[in-house]
């Protein structure tokens, strides 16, 4: 299943399943008209969808296995409407796709793709990208696909993006070996991990770096997560990253360093919820490694496209500030905010 997100026609929050042919099916509404016929639903008959993604995967397999055999009956009934007399079938241009889930936790991996820490060396970067670099995301500056990021100028001149395939979990666990990880993936995912470059030197002087990543709508996540039983092999995916249509980034999920179940396993610790997300790491072709970082930094005006294989393409544009909040940005930051202007 390709799990969404969205906004109806009424703008209620509901869960998606994104079809081949580009429509989306209200899982809610089919829910709904699948559970009035009992037989159907066989064991499953007292569970039903919720409309948030979280809770669905708080569910496990459990509300996993509901969403899927509801949206295998209403792909083959095709009904109309569900039973309040509510589409269950949208086109995409009627609808309004959000993140797809807000996590308790969001993991950062840095460094896992050693091509990106080889490129750091060679650009002179103040600071070794090396594995097993873990880190916690604002879960409130994520953005959904075709959303804006707000470029703010008053914090940051240096805005590069990276292009990451993440983890969303579908069952809680703590110390687990890599050998068990498998259990816990629920689905796949792709992450724009929206970096502010000039106030990440700053923050790594002290060894700790989080808020030039977490200033709000830093964290395009989309367009929908990918069932883990459609992803055979999620170290054999092509990924590539766009600005403006130019390849900036392009490489391949078999150079991380480190497994998927070994990154998990390595942060089981910590402790996961169901529906928590757990990044992979970027690989080269970053702004700030390039040749020429003033010009690929991103700027008001650019549109970035993410695109990793069996998953799809997040896209989303950078606007100014005055363009989101139609007023000039606050004084400039100071010092102490990491940035020196």
């Amino acid at each position: 299943m390709k799990l969404v997100t969205f906004l109806d026609n009424q703008s209620r929050q509901r869960i998606g399943a994104a079809t081949a042919d580009g429509r989306i099916i209200d899982l809610n509404a089919a829910d709904d008209f699948f559970v009035r016929d009992k037989k159907n639903r066989g064991s499953l008959s007292d569970s039903v969808v919720p409309s948030d993604m979280r809770l669905l995967f708080e569910g496990g397999d459990r509300s996993l296995d509901a969403a899927r055999a509801t949206l295998q009956y209403v792909t083959e009934q095709r009904p109309e409407n569900g039973i309040n007399g509510e589409p269950i079938f949208y086109k995409r241009e009627e609808v309004r796709i959000k993140a797809p889930i807000i996590p308790k936790k969001f993991f950062h991996t840095a460094g896992n793709f050693r091509e990106h820490h080889h490129e750091a060396e060679k650009a002179g970067f103040s600071h070794p990208v090396l594995p097993w670099i873990v880190f916690f995301q604002n879960v409130d500056a994520i953005i959904g696909p075709d959303e804006p990021v707000i470029f703010p100028p008053h914090l940051t001149g240096e805005l590069d993006y990276e292009l990451e395939l993440a983890v969303v979990l579908k069952n809680a666990g703590k110390h687990f070996t890599a050998k068990h990880a498998e259990q816990y993936i629920g689905g796949y995912v792709i992450f724009n991990d929206i970096t502010a470059r000039d106030i990440q030197r700053e923050e790594m002087k002290s060894g700790v770096f989080s808020f030039c990543k977490g200033i709000d709508s830093f964290c395009p996540l989309g367009p929908h997560i990918v069932t883990a039983d459609e992803i055979k092999e999620p170290h054999n995916l092509a990924m590539e990253l766009r600005v403006n249509g130019e390849v900036r980034q392009r490489s391949h999920s078999s150079k991380m360093s480190v497994t998927i179940p070994e990154i998990l396993a390595h942060y089981s610790p910590m402790g996961y919820s169901a529906g928590d997300v757990v990044s992979t790491g970027t690989v080269s072709g970053v702004a700030a490694f390039s040749a020429d970082p003033k010009a690929w930094f991103l700027k008001p005006g650019d549109v970035m496209e993410c695109e990793i294989e069996q998953i799809g393409v997040l896209r989303n544009p950078v606007i100014s500030w005055e363009q989101a909040y139609g007023e000039k940005p606050p004084a400039l930051a100071t010092e102490t905010q990491g940035v020196v202007r």
